[in-house]
Parts: structure tokens; sequence; C-alpha cells
């Protein structure tokens, strides 16, 4: 065999060295936004510097990133200083960043707080436009890449807590050329069907990756549905207009599943709770009611039922007797009044004078008390105590 083979160990070394010692390199000044970016706990920062066509990869140590005031952040322009290197475990050359400045705001992050901006003017990301997410959904739509970790995450989480609900995937680009029509189609398509909640996200990744959900037309389709919907996009640094849009915001694809349903054993006790309570309040009633029962029951009256006719029957006796002397005593008085009366008005009678053998005259009845209004021939009626007679006048003296 050939003795010039050489391992990629080898290789790589040999790359490195050459990156080592070239004086160039030693020491380089790029400038570039910020892609990738990600904190490790230990304060490392791991990120890409690219600018329209080309990208590298790049580390900051945590004794260095101490020396910046800023938190680089995706999408942002920045200035470094470091020494390119390869990384022999990938056989990649990268930056060692030793220093870094702002340049200010990226292009896309520049767009990203316009947009923002103008929404939220607009009162697109304002409470009183939320719907609430339902506490017991039966079906739960997801909007997503028909692979992937994401879709993996949503429907094990929702299977794992709720398995009584029905989950259907509306699969769409969540990236790239077309993703921002592909995703307001399904969300128009979703909104067709009979659905409780809607859960619209993706993984990860870097700005670029997550754009299609920054697209000005998913935050309308999003405003615009009637569906209430989950957002989650990205990991829980991530933020995109679409979780400003919707009516709930999710760290994670998992935390969106989590949100949308209950865990079916908070449900099942809940029940059991209300079971107890009810089962409680129903003895509590029927104990009630069978204490109340009972004091009836032991009641005196019902025990000596007759001794209820016999206190009416002497209120009624004591009554009556009342009654019969109060009619007395009324009628007494009725009585005395009455003969008072008429003995007042026999004393004002103009007739009472034919008791004493009187008689009164009449003419077409009207009293004659003067000759002069009667004429020989004409007939009168005379009126005396008992009786009348009919006369006609043959002298007058």
């Amino acid at each position: 065999m050939n003795d010039n083979y050489q391992t990629i160990t080898e290789f790589t070394r040999k790359l490195k060295l050459k990156f080592d010692n070239d004086l160039e390199l030693k020491y380089v000044f790029l400038k570039g936004e910020i892609s990738n970016f990600k904190a490790h706990s230990r304060g490392h920062y791991y990120f890409s510097l690219k600018d329209d066509n080309a990208k590298i990869n790049a580390i900051m140590f945590s004794f260095q990133t101490r020396n910046i005031n800023f938190l680089p952040k995706d999408g942002m322009k920045v200035f470094v200083e470091g020494k390119i290197s390869v990384y022999e475990a990938s056989g990649s050359y990268q930056i060692y960043v030793e220093k870094m400045y702002e340049d200010g705001v990226g292009d896309l992050y520049k767009k990203y707080e316009e947009l923002k901006k103008k929404l939220a003017n607009l009162g697109v990301f304002d409470d009183k436009y939320k719907k609430p997410i339902p506490k017991y959904p039966t079906n739960i739509g997801v909007i997503t890449a028909p692979t992937g970790a994401a879709i993996r995450d949503i429907l094990s989480t929702i299977k794992r807590r709720y398995n009584i609900c029905n989950t259907y995937l509306f699969p769409a680009l969540v990236q790239g050329d077309g993703a921002k029509e592909s995703i307001v189609k399904q969300i128009k398509n979703a909104e067709k069907n009979n659905l409780d909640v809607i859960i619209l996200g993706r993984g990860g990744g870097s700005i670029e990756d997550l754009w299609a959900f920054n697209e000005e037309i998913v935050a309308r389709a999003i405003f615009d549905c009637k569906i209430p919907i989950i957002s989650a996009v990205g990991h829980e640094v991530d933020f995109t207009i679409a979780d400003f849009v919707a009516d709930l915001r999710a760290p994670t694809p998992t935390g969106a599943a989590e949100m949308a349903v209950p865990n079916i054993n908070d449900v099942r006790f809940h029940i059991e709770t209300l079971e107890n309570m009810l089962n409680k309040n129903i003895y509590n009633l029927f104990k009630s009611k069978q204490e109340k029962l009972d004091y009836i029951l032991n009641s005196y009256i019902l025990k000596n039922p007759l001794s209820l006719y016999e206190i009416k029957e002497q209120k009624l006796s004591v009554t009556l007797e009342n009654l019969q002397l109060n009619i007395k005593n009324v009628l007494k008085n009725k009585t005395h009044n009455f003969e008072l009366l008429n003995s007042k008005l026999q004393i004002l009678n103009p007739l009472a004078i034919l008791n004493k053998g009187y008689s009164v005259v009449f003419k077409d009845g009207e009293i004659i008390k003067d000759t002069k209004k009667i004429k020989i021939g004409d007939e009168i009626k005379i009126r005396f105590s008992k009786g009348n007679l009919k006369a006609e006048v043959k002298e007058k003296e």
C-alpha cells in the first residue's frame, strides 16, 4: 500500500498547523451578521457570522464574553476580532473571537422590529382580541412540518396527557421559499374544520429559519382566524411576530401541547372530587329532609289529631256565642233607633191629624186650603184616617 495515505486526523492536524502558522490568520478583523446564536450555560457563545454570500462558524469563550456590554442575538451586525483555526473534531475552520463590537441590527432584525411596531400600533397584539383556549378540547389541529421533532413532540405529549381527543395534522412548509403562503393556506384550511384549538409552530432555528413566522400575511391570517391559536415557534428564547398575534404563546412545541390539553389524571381527579361533593350534598339534603319529616311525624298534632279539632271547635263555639250576642245587641240598637225615628216622623207627618177626626180635601192631587180653588161641579177627593171618598161640589159657602 502507498505510504502517502494519511489518516483524517493527521491531515486535519496539518491543516490546523498551517492555519495557526499563517500570520494573516493569527489575528483577523471581520464584520458580519450573527446567526444561530447560542449562549452556553458555562458562559461561552456559539454562533455564525454571515454576509450575503458566505458564512463562518464562531466561538467566544466565557472569559472573553465578560468584556462585552451587550447581549448578542440573531440578526445583529457586529465587528469581531480574533484568530482563525481549524476545529479538528469536525474538520471545519472557525474564528475564535476575542473582541466583539455591536454594529447596529441586521436587516432581518430591522424588518422584524418595524413590522412588530406597525402591528402593535394597529392593536393586533391587544389582549382584547385574544380568544380563550377551551379547557377540554375535543378536536385539535396542528399546523407544522409533517416530519421532524416538533410534530413528534406535540403528538406524543397530547397522547400522553389527554388521549381522548382527536388530533388533525395540516402539513405546511415552515421555512424557505413558499413557507409563508403554505402556513396561511393551512390556517384557512384548518378554520374550515370543527376544531376547538390550533397549534401552529416548528422547532428551533436561526432568525432566517423562523422568518416565515415573522411575515405580515401570516400575522394577518392568525389574527383573522376564528379558532383560537397557540403559537409554538422555536425555543423558549425565540420570539416571532406570530407569538405576539396568537391567542396564546408557548415556549416550545411540547409546551404548546401541554397548554392545549389538560392532564387526564387531573380531569379524573376533578370529576371524582365533584362526584364526592355531589354525593355529600345529596346525603346532607336527604338527611335534612328526613329530620324535618321525623319532626313532623313526632309532632303533637299528628299524634293527637282530635286535639286540633277540639281547639278549633272551642274557638268556633266562642266565636258563635260572641256573634249571636253581637247580633242581638245590634238588632236591639237598630230597633230602638227605628222606633225613635218613627215617632219623630209621626210627629212631623201632616196626615197624623186625620186620626183626630179631621179630613183632607184634594183636587187633581193637590191639597185644597181655600174654597176659591173649587168651583161648583168640581170633583174632589176627601181623605180620612181610614179610607177616601170622591164627591162633587154642589154648593159653596
